[in-house]
């Protein structure tokens, strides 16, 4: 029934896949792209939406990509799905300009519009520390990436 853009879903899967293969070193898209099977054409374009809003940072040069821009408990869902402007606004679409019966003004609309809070407010307070979290409990794999050690 619910049904996020394509952008949205390849935003929150790559913006999930930096928070849970953290490490010093930033994130590049090209191992987003092949982890997670994100079209680069995508991902580009949704990764400097994130930027910009604040959920991730840019790190140019060589050794480049994307880091979280804040501690993955203090980012949520429904943050990066706004950032990608996922949520349709009701008061903007065709539906919002008719009036409508009286049983859809006063019965279902408002069954319509509870339902859309509350699932604002699960994914606000569902953060990506959540998400790592599940993804550890489910086994997901983490990417260890080997480390040189100049040590003599």
């Amino acid at each position: 029934m619910l049904r996020l853009p394509r952008r949205t879903l390849f935003a929150l899967e790559a913006v999930v896949d930096i928070a849970y293969n953290a490490r010093p070193d930033p994130v590049q898209a090209k191992e987003i792209t092949r982890r997670q099977g994100i079209p680069p054409r995508y991902l580009e374009q949704v990764m400097q939406q994130l930027v910009r809003a604040g959920i991730l940072k840019g790190v140019r040069g060589p050794r480049g990509g994307y880091t979280l821009a804040r501690e993955r408990r203090r980012i949520s869902v429904g943050e990066v799905i706004r950032a990608i402007e996922g949520f349709e606004d009701p008061e903007n679409g065709e539906e919002a300009a008719e009036p409508g019966s009286p049983i859809g003004i006063k019965v279902v609309r408002p069954l319509l519009d509870d339902l859309r809070a509350e699932l604002e407010k699960r994914l606000d307070h569902t953060t990506l520390e959540d998400l790592c979290s599940t993804a550890q409990l489910s086994d997901v794999p983490l990417v260890a990436q080997p480390r040189a050690d100049f040590t003599i």
